[in-house]
């Protein structure tokens, strides 16, 4: 398999500016809209859009790795400058606020994604390991517990994150957050 080539400047800002106006709108809940819209709204041809993105999946797809990728960035760079505990909070309380901001793109690949369960789940083990990594910097530092994986802290932030639509959600999940983690805490002996 051959490695994709790196796109011209032109071609780049396109995309870019493709991905920006579709994060925007699916940050508002516009995410019915009709796909050749999202090329006018982003000041593209419609060409264009369908070269990059040949789908409202393909879209909404790339918003979703993007942020994925930010996210993961964010948690390296967490555990790079806090303690391991800070750090931890720091990236589960930004989560579940990135997540309440980004309800229009969730719903979205709730909808566009049915069936196609691959994407979600390589998204899902790289904030697996992220969250792993945070975790192990804790239970290297004897500030959390370790006996608490990764995958029990994904579950009880996506059930917080399943709650996001009610009305006050946020306080509520910023509240759910904290109790996380003081249950993985470690306690002095």
């Amino acid at each position: 398999m051959t490695a994709a080539k790196p796109l011209r400047a032109d071609a780049r800002r396109n995309r870019d500016a493709l991905l920006a106006k579709a994060r925007e709108l699916f940050a508002s809940g516009c995410f019915d809209l009709r796909f050749d819209d999202f090329a006018r709204l982003a000041g593209v041809g419609t060409g264009t859009l369908y070269r990059h993105f040949p789908t409202r999946a393909a879209l909404a797809e790339a918003v979703y790795r993007e942020e994925l990728t930010a996210l993961c960035v964010r948690a390296r760079e967490l555990r790079a400058t806090l303690p391991a505990v800070e750090a931890l909070a720091a990236f589960l309380h930004g989560f579940v606020d990135h997540l309440h901001t980004h309800q229009g793109l969730a719903r979205t690949l709730a909808t566009l994604m049915a069936g196609r369960s691959d994407t979600l789940a390589d998204g899902g083990r790289d904030l697996d390991l992220a969250i792993a990594d945070l975790l192990a910097a804790g239970v290297e530092e004897g500030t959390i517990r370790d006996d608490v994986g990764s995958g029990a802290v994904m579950t009880v932030v996506q059930g917080i994150c399943n709650t996001c639509e009610q009305p006050g959600s946020r306080a509520d999940a910023d509240g759910a957050v904290t109790l996380v983690l003081d249950g993985l805490r470690r306690r002095a002996s």
